[in-house]
């Protein structure tokens, strides 16, 4: 059978193609969408030609090479990248991430160990993708408060996922494939097989918690490699946006005009400070015709107030986003008419624009200029590097150089673009959330989460169903959605798939475990044991675990027939290999999710999980020698 598996000529191509195919991730010498779009072309050639047959002697259709385009999986990850964008978009999260945050101010390594533990505890007992989807903005928080780049999280946060799918037999459905394939293999064998005479009353079935012993030493092991090597091994990587506006510490001008109703009505300034105004400097309180400079006293803010404050271009977003009461008030006052509906507002986008040299607008008010009804946008700050500014907004005279950080609606700034007093600097703009949508947004979220996690309905179903009321509650716009849906992650998973639909149907992954397994023999069944699940190890980052599990089960079990010892070491060898899908992106569904927020590159996952690998594999042979009765019969 291996001769005739080897004669295969479709095999060898296949085989070869995947190589490259790897090299050039590896390499990053051609764009990754690129790579991804060859490798199914040349698959899809390579079985249009003549002869090119699976190892079972049929052909293999190009419908089975372009399956991953509508692979369940695929549609699973898109539908939970719009319903994470929704979370995102409305801001929902937000609340919990400042209380987070909170906490890590007073105890931050106890903060930082307790938000991977509630992943640990929650990824064994449901759906790994969802939890990972939840935590996404609560990790970037707590990144931004330790002041370290969010890619030394996000790894590390699919990989404790993955650790947790590896204690319970519901931990991942790769467990479930090869706990089914084992029961149903094992009733098919003839009652005179080694194992069976040695327990001929035996249910061959794995328990629920039958992994859990071996799964947490495992897990024990790969937590204390992330604790240690995640500082060196992880890059330190922002994305553009994160560079240029994030990062961006320059002081704006900005101005908050209190009235009647506004939240800061009684505030009382400590020390000169105000708490309800954090991270930002007060620089004039305009009280009528008398304008108040620091220090202040505790005379409480009133209504009519007029506040000058510096603050960054992050302070008043993130200030924005938490009080949405005080960008309508921002928004609504000025000397032209609100555009405003009263039941809500449009999306709302922040950018900067600059003076340009020979601006009609240079020398004149803002006011005076009419700025709102020209340019459609709202001025929250003005920044000047020449000296410091302690004017009303609409007073301030614009100089050639100002940056402006305006407010105005996507339409506005389509505008803009052609506007020759102001350069607008597109890479700045970013979305305010819509924070009137966040408790829909988050009830959506915990739906897909809660059914998925019941059972009620299948993690597909339940993920496009909750894209679908993202975008239907008003918590995205069709645009929005469209845009969360990365390319990049669409090819690369449709490629993989298609791969490993190569690798299996032409018998590439079975000719490999059977010579690999022919090779240990002779060594013994620890070194049969251990050569497997290194072998398992390596392949499952190239197809996908369940596809390894399902291989690989019969494959395992014929080897503990052939050795002559109880099979449960070898599926429980094979579940635990399959799950150590850590060297690539497209190993894993979570290791995809987190690429994009961590500004991952391909061998970023090599460098860090491929070494994780080799320990979990160097562990779970250590522990194989007392875990398990390896005793030839």
């Amino acid at each position: 059978m291996l001769t005739d598996i080897a004669a295969n000529w479709t095999m060898w191509a296949s085989m070869g193609l995947v190589i490259v195919a790897i090299w050039l991730y590896m390499s990053e010498r051609v764009a990754m969408e690129l790579t991804s779009l060859g490798i199914i072309a040349a698959l899809l050639l390579l079985f249009a030609l003549p002869g090119a047959i699976g190892s079972d002697g049929t052909q293999i259709s190009s419908d089975r090479i372009l399956a991953g385009f509508g692979n369940s999986a695929l549609i699973t990850i898109m539908a939970l990248l719009v319903v994470g964008q929704g979370l995102f978009q409305t801001g929902a999260l937000d609340d919990p991430s400042r209380a987070l945050i909170s906490s890590y101010d007073k105890r931050p390594i106890a903060t930082l160990l307790i938000a991977f533990f509630a992943v640990f505890v929650t990824s064994a007992f449901i759906n790994n993708t969802p939890v990972v989807v939840m935590f996404l903005p609560i990790m970037t928080a707590i990144a931004a408060r330790m002041k370290v780049s969010s890619s030394k999280l996000m790894q590390p946060l699919s990989f404790v996922s993955i650790f947790a799918g590896m204690t319970t037999l519901i931990g991942t459905s790769t467990n479930l494939l090869a706990a089914e394939s084992y029961t149903r293999i094992m009733g098919q064998y003839e009652r005179d097989a080694l194992w069976f005479e040695a327990a001929p009353d035996r249910f061959f079935e794995i328990g629920f918690f039958e992994l859990t012993p071996v799964g947490l030493i495992l897990a024990a092991v790969g937590a204390v490699y992330l604790l240690l090597f995640s500082r060196w091994l992880l890059p330190s990587r922002e994305g553009l946006e994160a560079d240029l506006v994030a990062g961006s510490g320059k002081q704006f001008i900005a101005q908050i005009e209190i009235t009647p109703e506004h939240p800061l009505v009684g505030a009382v300034p400590v020390a000169g400070m105000f708490s309800e105004l954090p991270n930002m400097t007060v620089r004039m309180i305009q009280r009528g015709e008398h304008a108040e400079l620091p220090p202040f006293d505790e005379t409480p803010l009133a209504a009519g107030d007029i506040i000058i404050v510096a603050a960054t271009r992050k302070t008043l977003t993130e200030t924005l986003s938490a009080q949405p009461e005080l960008l309508r008030q921002m928004w609504q006052s000025g000397q032209e008419a609100p555009d405003i509906p009263e039941e809500g507002r449009p999306q709302l986008v922040l950018s900067e624009a600059v003076v340009a040299p020979g601006s009609r607008m240079i020398g004149r008010a803002i006011e005076a200029i009419g700025f709102r009804r020209v340019t459609r946008t709202l001025v929250l700050g003005v920044q000047r590097r020449s000296r410091m500014i302690r004017s009303r907004i609409g007073e301030i005279r614009l100089e050639a150089g100002d940056t402006l950080l305006l407010c105005g609606t996507p339409g506005a700034y389509r505008s803009l673009r052609a506007n020759r007093d102001l350069l607008l600097l597109e890479w700045s703009q970013i979305e305010l959330p819509a924070r009137e949508k966040s408790r829909t947004a988050l009830l959506v979220a915990l739906g897909v989460v809660i059914t998925a996690a019941t059972g009620l309905l299948p993690i597909l179903h339940a993920s496009v169903l909750g894209a679908f009321s993202m975008v239907a509650g008003g918590c995205l716009n069709v645009r929005q959605a469209s845009r969360s849906l990365d390319l990049r992650i669409f090819l690369l998973i449709a490629g993989a798939i298609a791969m490993g639909t190569a690798l299996e149907q032409t018998g590439a992954a079975s000719y490999l475990a059977t010579l690999v397994v022919g090779i240990a023999m002779p060594f013994g069944p620890l070194a049969v044991l251990s050569v497997m699940f290194l072998l398992v190890a390596i392949i499952t980052n190239v197809l996908s675990n369940s596809a390894t599990a399902v291989i690989f089960t019969p494959i395992a079990i014929a080897a503990a027939e052939q050795v002559g010892v109880d099979p449960l070491p070898f599926i429980l060898a094979v579940i635990y290999a399959a799950n150590c899908c850590f060297a690539t992106p497209i190993a894993y569904q979570t290791n995809l999710l987190v690429m994009g927020p961590g500004h991952y590159k391909f061998m970023d996952y090599v460098k860090f999980g491929g070494p994780l690998v080799l320990i979990i594999w160097a562990t779970f042979t250590l522990v194989a020698t007392w875990r398990f009765d390896l005793t030839v019969s």
